[in-house]
C-alpha cells in the first residue's frame, strides 16, 4: 500500500528522512506553485507526480496496481502557526491516557494511518484511492465490518445539526440509510432539521474511499483526459462540495460522469471526529479525547494536575501550575521555573534558556531554527489568524490590531517596515537571531508592550522575516533534534515517576530503543508492592533493553513471565479437598470434541486479555465420529499413581509429593495430569488438608489412581488439543473426586495449569471444546474467571446445502505453540503498538464474524475466515510457510476462504468451499497431490455436547 501525502515546500525534501524509523517512505509533494487548485485538484495533480514518477504505460494500469492513502497536508498553517513549518500532518499528540501502545513519540499521521490502511485493506474490489485530510483525527469504537461495493464510499457519524452545519452533512433516504440521495455542503442547522423529517443525516469526516472509474472522472473534471499528464495544470476543483455536490440518487448539481457513479455511506458506531486545524482546537481536541469516558480513573485527579486542558512533552517544564492555568501546550521547550504562565498558551520549540517571562492569557510563543544557525522568535495570540493587509486597523496580531501593537511600542507604520505588504502572513515580524542574542527581554516586549527604545531599535533593526518565511526557512532537522533531546531526556524521568506518566502504558519497545540510542540510564526496579501488571512490564521492558544493548535479557524475560504466572495462579483458591466419589469398580470416563477457531484468536492471551478481555468464535466438532480427546479413571489398590497414555504407548507411576510437582517438562507425556492431579488437592500447596506424603494421602482417600489418557490428535495439530485434554482430565477429576467444578471454573483452572507448565496460552481452546457448539465466548479485563458464552445458529455447518462445504485438512505440517506464544506475549508485554493494534483488529473481528453467521450468510463467513487467516499472518509472519501456501495456492480458486487452525498455525487448516462441486475439486486435488505422506481429509461433525462424563 502506498502513502501519498501532499506538504508544505519546505517539508517535502525532508519528510521522508525526519520519518524514516516509523514507515516506507512516502511519495511526497506540494500543491502546484501560485495556484490554489482546491482538494480535488491536488488529488489530481498528487495522482499526476506519481504515475509520471513511475513506469507504467498507462494510467489505468498506473490505479489498478496498488492501494493508496492520500493524505492532504499542505497549507500554510496560518491558524496554527506552531505546527506550521513541519505540517500539521506532524504535531506531535501526547499519548491518550487510557490508551496502551502508543509511541512516546507519536505525532497525528501515526494515529491516523493505521484507520486508513485498514480501510484500504477491506475496500471493494476496484477501489484503490483513498483520500483524507491531514488535520482531522478519527475515534471509533467498531469497525465497519464490510465495505459495500461502489465507485464512491463514504464515512460518516452521526452528529447533531448545529455541529453537522459546519461540515459536509450526507442525506439518505430513511427507507435507504446506506446509500446517498444526495450531499450538501454546511448547510444551515434550520435546513437539516427541516430534511430530517424524510431523510437521516450523517456528518462527513472527510474520508473518501473511490474506485478507479470516479478517480479517472475526478481528473477529467479537473481539466486532464486521464491519459496525458505532461501540460499544464490542474484547474480549481473541490472534492467535498464540487465533486460530492453531483453525487447521490438525487444530487443538487448533476454532472455527466460524475453523477453515474454509485455511491455508499458507512457510518462509524460512536464515531468522534477531531480537528486540529487552529491553535486552540490543538488543546481542546486533545482534552477532549484524553478526558473520554474510556477514561475512568484518577489520572486528572487535581492533586496530578491541576487542570485536564495542560499538555507537556518532549519538554524541560518546571511550572508551579495552579488551578489559574488551564488551556496550555508545552512542546519541544525549555519552561523554567522563572516563567509566570497563564492560560490558553501554545509553548513550541524554545531551546534552553534562563529568561525571566510572563505570559499575558492567550499569548503564545514559537521560537524556530531557521538555515544554520539562527533562530526566529515567533510571538503570536491563540486566535490570530494571520490574514488581512497591515494597514488595515482590523488585522491582529497577539490579539489586538497590529496598528494598536505598533503605536503601544512607539512605532510607527513607516518605520516598522510593514506598507509594502498586504497579507499579514507575508509581514517580518519575527526577528531573527542568533542563540546568543536571544532574549527573554525582547520576547516580553513584543508581548506585553511599553516604550523601551533599546527593545525597540532591536526589533527594528534586526532582521527578521514572516510566517511565510519560517515556514520556507525553517531547519526541521534541528527543530527534530532538539525535540529528541529534550524526549529523551524527560525518558528517564518519565519512568521512574510511572505513577503520574503513561509511560508503561506506551509503546515499551519504542522506548527501549530510545534508551540504548539515548543511552539513558535505566530507573530503579519496581518494588514488590506495586502491582504485577505494572512489574511484568518493568521486567520485560529491562529485558528488551538489554537484549538492545547486545546483553542477556533472559533473565528479566523469565522473571516478567513469573509475574505473570503468579498472578493468574493467585487468583485460584488453592484449597481443595478431594474425596474419593465413586464405587471401587467403577471408571470414570471423560470425552471432549476438538475446537476450531474462527476468529478472534489471540485475544484470549494473556496478558492481553488481562487487560483488555478477549473475544472468539469457535466451534466444537467430533472428528471421525468420536470426541477425539478422552480420559479413564479408576481407583487402585495401590497407594500411588499411574500415568498411562494410550495414543503415546507409554506410562509412569508416581509415588511422591516430589514426583507430582515435576510438572515443567514441557513435551513429556504426562505433565498435564501431573499439574491437574496438583489442582484437584492431591499436593500440600493445593491442598485443604495436610499429610506427611503421597502415601498417606492417597491411603487416606481411600486407594490408589489410575489415569488413561487417549489424544486422537497430533501434536502441534492446531485444534487445542493440550487445553482440551487438560480440562476434560480437570472435568473427570472433579467427577471422581467429588470436587465442585462447574465448567467455568474448569476452564479456569485449565488457564492455571498451563501457566503452571510455562506454556502459557489462553482460554479459547477449553471453553471450545468443554463447551459445545458454536459459540461466542467473550471476558472483561480482569482475572478472566468469568465467560459471556453466546450460542450461534448452527444452521451454517449443520443443513445439507453448507455442512458438506466446510473441509477440514490435516497438513501433517506442526509447529508447536510454546515458542509462538512466547514471542507473541513478549509484544504484548511490551505494549508494542503494531501487535496491540493487529489484536484489537483481531478482538473486533470476532463480533464482525459473530454478525454474518447469524445473519446466515454463508459466502461472508467463508471470507471472514480468509480475513481471520491474514490477522494471523499479520500478528506472526511465519504462521504461513511456503508448504502451506502451497496448499492454499492450489485450493484458493475453489474456497471463499481458508485457514490453519490454532495459535501455533500448523496441523489443520479448515477450508470453506464455495459449493459441493468445489469441495469435490478440492478433495480430488490435495487427495492425488498431497503436500507429505501425513496429509489427509478428516471427517468432521458439529459436536453439540462438550464435555460428558460418564461412569462404568
Amino acid at each position: 500500500m502506498q502513502l501519498l501525502l501532499s506538504l508544505p515546500d519546505n517539508l517535502i525534501e525532508h519528510f521522508n528522512d525526519l520519518e524514516k524509523d516509523k514507515r516506507q517512505p512516502a511519495f511526497v509533494a506540494s500543491d502546484p506553485a501560485n495556484k490554489k487548485v482546491g482538494s480535488g485538484g491536488g488529488t489530481a495533480w498528487l495522482l499526476a507526480q506519481q504515475f509520471r514518477a513511475g513506469s507504467l504505460a498507462s494510467f489505468e494500469d498506473y490505479l489498478a496496481a496498488e492501494k493508496r492513502v492520500i493524505i492532504h497536508a499542505g497549507g500554510q498553517g496560518r491558524r496554527l502557526p506552531a505546527y506550521a513549518p513541519s505540517g500539521k500532518l506532524l504535531t506531535p499528540i501526547p499519548v491518550f491516557r487510557w490508551s496502551r501502545g502508543q509511541r512516546l513519540d507519536q505525532n497525528l499521521l501515526d494515529l491516523q494511518l493505521p484507520f486508513y490502511e485498514r480501510l484500504m485493506k477491506t475496500s471493494p474490489e476496484g477501489c484503490h484511492t483513498l483520500i483524507a485530510s491531514g488535520d482531522v483525527l478519527i475515534q471509533y469504537d467498531e469497525f465497519p465490518a464490510n465495505l459495500p461495493a461502489a465507485d464512491v464510499v463514504c464515512l460518516g457519524i452521526w452528529a447533531d445539526p448545529h455541529l453537522a452545519s459546519h461540515h459536509g452533512v450526507f442525506f439518505s433516504k430513511r427507507t435507504s440509510p446506506g446509500e446517498l440521495d444526495f450531499m450538501l455542503q454546511k448547510p444551515s442547522y434550520q435546513e437539516i432539521e427541516e430534511l430530517a423529517a424524510t431523510h437521516l443525516f450523517m456528518m462527513d469526516v472527510g474520508v473518501w474511499i473511490l474506485s478507479d472509474r470516479a478517480v479517472t472522472q475526478l481528473m477529467k473534471k479537473c481539466g486532464w483526459d486521464g491519459k496525458d499528464f505532461s501540460n499544464g495544470l490542474p484547474s480549481f476543483y473541490d472534492l467535498y462540495s464540487a465533486f460530492g455536490g453531483c453525487l447521490g440518487q438525487s444530487p443538487r448539481e448533476n454532472e455527466p460522469g460524475v453523477s453515474e457513479l454509485s455511491t455508499a455511506i458507512v457510518s462509524l458506531q460512536n464515531g468522534e471526529f477531531y480537528h486540529f486545524g487552529t491553535s486552540e482546537e490543538l488543546i481542546t481536541s486533545t482534552e477532549t479525547i484524553q478526558n473520554s469516558i474510556k477514561d475512568q480513573r484518577n489520572i486528572w485527579h487535581n492533586r496530578i494536575k491541576p487542570h485536564p486542558s495542560l499538555f507537556v512533552q518532549n519538554a524541560q517544564a518546571e511550572i508551579k501550575w495552579s488551578h489559574t492555568h488551564h488551556h496550555v501546550w508545552v512542546e519541544n521547550s525549555h519552561v523554567p521555573a522563572s516563567w509566570v504562565l497563564s492560560h490558553h498558551h501554545v509553548i513550541t520549540g524554545v531551546p534552553a534558556n534562563d529568561w525571566v517571562l510572563e505570559l499575558p492569557p492567550m499569548a503564545c510563543l514559537d521560537v524556530v531554527p531557521v538555515d544554520e544557525n539562527l533562530f526566529a522568535v515567533r510571538p503570536y495570540g491563540i486566535h490570530d489568524l494571520f490574514n488581512g493587509a497591515p494597514s488595515d486597523s482590523q488585522t491582529k496580531w497577539l490579539g489586538i490590531p497590529l496598528l494598536e501593537w505598533l503605536k503601544k511600542r512607539d512605532i510607527s507604520f513607516q518605520e516598522s517596515g510593514l506598507s509594502q505588504f498586504h497579507d499579514l502572513q507575508q509581514a517580518p515580524l519575527f526577528p531573527l537571531l542568533p542563540a546568543e542574542e536571544l532574549s527573554g527581554s525582547l520576547v516580553q516586549w513584543m508581548l506585553n508592550g511599553g516604550v523601551e527604545v533599546m527593545m525597540k531599535e532591536k526589533w527594528i533593526k534586526a532582521p527578521r522575516i514572516s510566517a511565510e518565511q519560517i515556514n520556507q526557512r525553517a531547519n526541521l532537522k534541528r527543530l527534530y533534534r532538539q525535540r529528541q533531546s529534550f524526549s529523551r531526556e524527560n525518558l528517564s524521568a518519565l519512568a521512574a515517576n510511572y505513577r503520574r506518566s503513561v509511560f508503561y502504558q506506551a509503546d515499551l519497545k519504542h522506548a527501549a530503543s530510545e534508551f540504548v540510542s539515548g543511552n539513558l540510564e535505566l530507573p530503579s526496579v519496581l518494588s514488590n508492592d506495586e502491582s504485577s501488571m505494572l512489574r511484568f512490564r518493568d521486567s520485560m521492558f529491562r529485558s528488551e533493553v538489554k537484549q538492545k544493548r547486545g546483553l542477556d535479557g533472559s533473565g528479566e524475560a523469565s522473571q516478567a513471565f513469573g509475574v505473570l504466572k503468579d498472578v493468574i495462579i493467585s487468583s485460584l483458591s488453592h484449597g481443595q479437598m478431594p474425596r474419593l466419589n465413586v464405587f471401587p469398580d467403577q471408571i470414570v470416563w471423560g470425552r471432549s470434541p476438538a475446537r476450531l477457531d474462527l476468529a478472534g484468536g489471540w485475544s484470549d492471551t494473556p496478558p492481553y486479555c488481562l487487560q483488555n478481555g478477549g473475544r472468539v468464535v469457535n466451534l466444537a466438532v467430533n472428528l471421525n465420529g468420536q470426541p477425539p480427546l478422552q480420559v479413564f479413571i479408576r481407583l487402585s489398590g495401590e497407594p500411588q499413581i499411574v500415568l498411562r497414555s494410550i495414543d503415546n504407548g507409554v506410562a509412569e507411576v508416581i509415588h511422591t509429593y516430589e514426583d507430582l510437582e515435576n510438572t515443567r517438562l514441557v513435551g513429556s507425556a504426562f505433565s498435564i495430569p501431573r499439574a491437574a492431579l496438583c489442582l484437584a488437592g492431591f499436593h500440600p500447596d493445593y491442598c485443604a488438608a495436610r499429610f506427611l506424603s503421597l502415601k498417606e494421602q492417597l491411603l487416606a482417600f481411600g486407594g490408589g489412581i489410575e489415569i488413561s489418557l487417549l489424544a486422537a490428535i497430533p501434536k502441534g495439530s492446531g485444534l487445542g488439543t493440550s487445553s482440551i485434554l487438560a480440562a476434560t482430565i480437570l472435568g473427570a477429576l472433579a467427577d471422581f473426586c467429588a470436587l465442585p467444578w462447574d465448567h467455568q471454573a474448569i476452564c479456569h483452572r485449565t488457564l492455571v495449569l498451563e501457566q503452571m507448565l510455562t506454556t502459557g496460552g489462553g482460554w479459547q481452546d477449553q471453553y471450545g471444546g468443554i463447551l459445545p457448539g458454536l459459540k461466542l465466548l467473550e471476558t472483561v479485563p480482569g482475572m478472566q474467571e468469568q465467560m459471556s458464552v453466546r450460542w450461534l445458529t448452527d444452521l451454517l455447518f449443520t443443513q445439507p446445502e453448507y455442512k458438506n462445504n466446510w473441509l477440514l485438512y490435516y497438513t501433517g505440517i506442526t509447529r508447536v505453540a510454546k515458542n509462538i506464544l512466547s514471542e507473541i506475549v513478549r509484544g504484548m508485554f511490551l505494549n508494542e503498538g503494531r501487535s496491540l493494534r493487529i489484536l484489537s483488529e483481531i478482538k473486533a473481528h470476532a463480533n464482525s464474524t459473530f454478525d454474518v453467521i447469524q445473519q446466515c450468510n454463508f459466502e461472508q463467513t467463508g471470507k471472514m475466515i480468509a480475513r481471520s487467516w491474514d490477522l494471523n499472518q499479520a500478528l506472526d509472519s511465519g504462521t504461513n510457510t511456503p508448504e502451506i501456501q502451497s496448499v492454499i495456492d492450489k485450493i484458493g480458486d475453489y474456497t471463499y476462504g481458508a485457514k490453519l487452525l490454532g495459535a501455533g498455525g500448523g496441523g489443520y487448516m479448515l477450508m470453506c468451499a464455495k459449493d459441493e462441486i468445489a469441495a469435490g475439486k478440492i478433495r480430488k486435488i490435495l487427495t492425488d497431490r498431497p503436500p507429505n505422506n501425513k496429509a489427509r481429509f478428516v471427517d468432521m461433525k458439529l459436536n453439540t455436547k462438550g464435555l460428558e462424563i460418564s461412569r462404568s
